[in-house]
């Protein structure tokens, strides 16, 4: 038995975003899509403004390109004080999108944390899985790696990977996240040199995850 939360996803037209938000609200989750330009609804999840959507959650998941990064989170930013944002943002510059391009906070999540200031629980997850892949319902053999210096936010954050049928992993500081951020450029090389149909990362190991 899950425990329903209230999400938004913001950038949920996008098609990580839509993929996320399909995927918690099969799974019983209350989830709202933020866009800056919605219809009404996107079949049964509604959809608004990033900033309602924002201010409507209790945790906000962050799915644009690297571009919009910081204008979004400027945008949500009056909404999200106390709350868990999860950002999947990977630094990808194009065209060199094969190239690891950090920017110079080190990651894309730590980028998100300054912006949005210490009150803000940020965590950051979900880069190396393939969107057209979560968008489909069918098993997804990835890993999703989730990290945060707030461990009750990574440990929830890691429980909606497990709600939507993946298995998240707590992978540590949010610092640790430029090594997630830096393999999607390294998968998407993997996946066009060796015509990989969504290469993901999967942990080998008896893991033994802790107790709730």
């Amino acid at each position: 038995m899950i425990q329903t939360r209230k999400i938004a996803v913001i950038g949920g037209t996008g098609q990580l975003g839509a993929a996320l938000a399909g995927r918690l609200a099969k799974a019983g989750h209350d989830v709202v899509i933020g866009s800056r330009s919605q219809p009404a609804s996107d079949g049964d999840i509604p959809i608004r403004s990033n900033a309602e959507a924002a201010q409507m959650a209790e945790i906000v998941i962050l799915a644009v390109p690297f571009a919009a990064q910081e204008s979004t989170l400027t945008e949500i930013a009056p909404h999200v004080a106390n709350k868990i944002v999860v950002d999947t943002t990977v630094p990808l510059v194009p065209p060199k999108v094969m190239r690891v391009q950090l920017p110079p906070e080190g990651s894309a999540a730590v980028r998100t944390q300054n912006l949005l200031g210490e009150d803000v629980r940020v965590v950051s997850g979900f880069h190396n899985v393939a969107a057209y892949k979560l968008a489909q319902d069918i098993e997804v053999e990835c890993d999703v790696l989730v990290f945060s210096d707030d461990r009750e936010a990574r440990r929830i954050v890691s429980g909606l990977a497990q709600d939507m049928g993946l298995r998240g992993i707590e992978a540590g500081a949010l610092a640790n996240s430029a090594a997630a951020e830096a393999m999607t450029s390294i998968l998407i090389f993997l996946n066009k040199t060796y015509k990989v149909d969504g290469a993901g990362l999967k942990i080998t190991g008896d893991l033994t995850f802790p107790e709730d």
